[in-house]
C-alpha cells in the first residue's frame, strides 16, 4: 500500500500539487480571495493564449515538417549581428516577461543559439510601441526613451555576454530535459533531414505535430498558470507603501535596492508605472525607477518561475545575473543623463 501511494506520489504533478496547495489555503484562509485569484488566473491565460498557441504551434509545425533545421541556420550567421537584432526586435516586440517564454521555448527548442535567444529574451518584456506611449503619459517622453535604450542594452549585456561564456566552453544545451527536445535540436541542425512542409501527409510526422505541440502547450501552461497565482497573491498582499519607505532615497544605494527589490515586488510592466510615477513624486530618484522597472520587467517573480521551468540551472542564473547587472547599470547610466 504504502509502496503504491509512493509511485502515485512521484506519478503527481509537482506544478499542479502547487497550485491546488496555495489555491486550498486561500480557501480555508483568506476565501474572498479565491475566486479573486482564480478569475485573474483565467484572465491572464485567456490573454496570452494566442502567444503561447502560436508559439508552441510553429515549435511543432517545424519538428514535425523538419524546418526546424532552416530556422536554425538562419540564426548561425554572425554572432554578433545576429545578437544585435535580436536586441532591436525585442525592443519593439508585444510580450510580457511571462508571455515571452512560449517563443523562447519554441527558438530553443528548434537549436537557435542561446546568445541572440537570450538578447531577446531580457529585451522583450521591458518595452513594446504600446508600453511606451503609457510610459510617455505616465512618466514623460524622456523616461520613456530612456527605457527603450535600456531594454536594447540590457539584450546587448546579456546576449554578448552568453556569447562569450559560450566560447568559453559555458552554458551548453540551455533547455531542460523533456521542454521541446531542446538537446536533440542541435544534433538535428548538425544532422538535417529531409523538410517535408506539408508534412500532414505522413501518418508519423503527423503524430510529431502532436504529441508535441500538446507536450509543450501542457508544460507551459501549468508554469504560467503557477506564475499567474503568485502574481495575483503579490497584488492582493504585497503593500506599495512599504516599497516606497524602501526604495524612496536618493543616491547609487537606492538604484541597487531599487533593481534587488524590483525583482520579487514587481507586478507588470503597465501596474507598475503608476506605482514609480508615485515613488518618484514621493522623492525616489528618477534612476532608482529606471532600475526598479528594469529589473522587475525582466525577473520578477512569476517571470523568473517561468524561466526556471524553461531553463537549466546555469542559464537560469545566468538570466538573473545579467538582468539584475543591466538593471543598476540602466539606473546608473540614467541617472547621470538626467
Amino acid at each position: 500500500m504504502l509502496g503504491n501511494g509512493v509511485r502515485r506520489l512521484r506519478r503527481t504533478d509537482g506544478v499542479v500539487v502547487a497550485i491546488l496547495i496555495v489555491l486550498a489555503v486561500l480557501a480555508i484562509r483568506v476565501p474572498d480571495q479565491l475566486p479573486e485569484t482564480i478569475a485573474f488566473v483565467f484572465n491572464a491565460l485567456i490573454s496570452i493564449s494566442p502567444f503561447l498557441t502560436a508559439s508552441v504551434f510553429v515549435a511543432a509545425y517545424a519538428k514535425a515538417s523538419g524546418a526546424d533545421n532552416l530556422i536554425a541556420d538562419a540564426f548561425q550567421g554572425s554572432g554578433m549581428l545576429m545578437v544585435g537584432l535580436a536586441a532591436l526586435m525585442g525592443a519593439v516586440s508585444p510580450f510580457c516577461s511571462c508571455g515571452v517564454i512560449p517563443l523562447i521555448a519554441a527558438l530553443l527548442a528548434m537549436g537557435v543559439p542561446l546568445a541572440p535567444v537570450m538578447a531577446f529574451w531580457l529585451a522583450s518584456p521591458l518595452m513594446d510601441p504600446p508600453m511606451f506611449v503609457l510610459t510617455v503619459g505616465v512618466l514623460g517622453l524622456d523616461f520613456a526613451i530612456g527605457k527603450s535604450l535600456a531594454a536594447v542594452g540590457v539584450g546587448l549585456l546579456g546576449g554578448y555576454g552568453v556569447w562569450l561564456l559560450q566560447r568559453a566552453g559555458m552554458l551548453g544545451n540551455p533547455l531542460r530535459d523533456g521542454v521541446g527536445n531542446g538537446g536533440c535540436a542541435g544534433a538535428r541542425v548538425r544532422n538535417p533531414g529531409p523538410t517535408v512542409w506539408r508534412f500532414w501527409g505522413e501518418a508519423s510526422r503527423r503524430r510529431v505535430f502532436l504529441d508535441d505541440g500538446m507536450k509543450n502547450f501542457i508544460f507551459l501552461g501549468k508554469w504560467l498558470a503557477l506564475a499567474f497565482v503568485l502574481e495575483s497573491l503579490m497584488l492582493r498582499f504585497l503593500p506599495a507603501d512599504w516599497v516606497v519607505q524602501l526604495v524612496g532615497q536618493d543616491g547609487w544605494r537606492s538604484i541597487v535596492v531599487a533593481a534587488v527589490v524590483g525583482v520579487p515586488t514587481y507586478m507588470n510592466g503597465y501596474a507598475a508605472l503608476p506605482l514609480v510615477g508615485a515613488l518618484i513624486d514621493q522623492g525616489m530618484a528618477a534612476g532608482a525607477g529606471m532600475a526598479f522597472l528594469i529589473a522587475g520587467g525582466v525577473s520578477s517573480v512569476p517571470a523568473a518561475m517561468a524561466v526556471f521551468a524553461l531553463a537549466r540551472l546555469p542559464v537560469f542564473i545566468t538570466y538573473l545575473g545579467f538582468a539584475l547587472v543591466g538593471s543598476i547599470g540602466a539606473g546608473l547610466a540614467y541617472a547621470m543623463l538626467a
